[in-house]
C-alpha cells in the first residue's frame, strides 16, 4: 500500500467526461498538488457524499492551486453522468483495468454484493514531485474523509 512518503506510482487512464480523454497522472504532477480521492463506485449514497464533500471545498483546493481527480472502476459513461448529475467540477477517472487501484493497494471484493476489483476509499495528496504527503484509507468504505485534514495537507504541500 502507498504512504506518507513514497513516490506516487503513477498511471494512465480515461476521463470521464463525454469526450472520454486519455488521463496520465504525470501530466498533472509539477504544477501544485494533486489529490486522488478513490471511491468504491459512483451512484452510491457514500460515494455521492464525498464527491459532494469535494465538490463543497472545490474553491478552497484552487486557492491552493491543486487539482483533484474522483478514481473508481466505473466506466467513463458512468462517471460521465455521476459527475454530471452531482454538478461535479473536477475530473473523475476510469480506472476499469484496476491498474491504478491495485497500484495503490486499494483492490477490494464485496462479494455480497457482487463487486469484483473496485477500489476501497482512500485519499492521497502528491506534491508537485510526486511525492505522497498525505494518505488515508478507509478502515470501512462507507466512511469519509477528513475534509479539513486534507485541506491542511494540500496547504502544506
Amino acid at each position: 500500500m502507498v504512504s506518507t512518503g513514497d513516490t506516487a506510482p503513477t498511471f494512465t487512464a480515461t476521463v470521464g467526461t463525454a469526450d472520454h480523454e486519455s488521463f496520465d497522472l504525470d501530466d498533472h504532477l509539477g504544477d501544485g498538488p494533486v489529490v486522488l480521492a478513490f471511491f468504491p463506485g459512483a451512484f452510491t449514497p457514500p460515494c455521492r457524499n464525498e464527491m459532494l464533500g469535494l465538490q463543497e471545498r472545490l474553491g478552497d483546493f484552487h486557492d491552493a492551486d491543486a487539482t483533484v481527480f474522483g478514481i473508481s472502476a466505473d466506466s467513463p459513461f458512468s462517471q460521465g453522468a455521476f459527475r454530471e448529475e452531482h454538478g461535479l467540477a473536477f475530473d473523475l477517472v476510469s480506472d476499469m483495468a484496476g491498474d491504478a487501484i491495485e497500484a495503490y493497494g486499494l483492490t477490494m471484493d464485496i462479494p455480497d454484493l457482487g463487486l469484483y476489483g473496485i477500489a476501497n476509499r482512500a485519499v492521497f495528496v502528491l506534491d508537485s514531485d510526486g511525492v505522497v504527503t498525505y494518505s488515508w484509507v478507509a478502515d470501512d468504505p462507507t466512511n469519509e474523509p477528513d475534509y479539513d485534514a486534507i485541506l491542511d495537507a494540500v496547504a502544506a504541500a
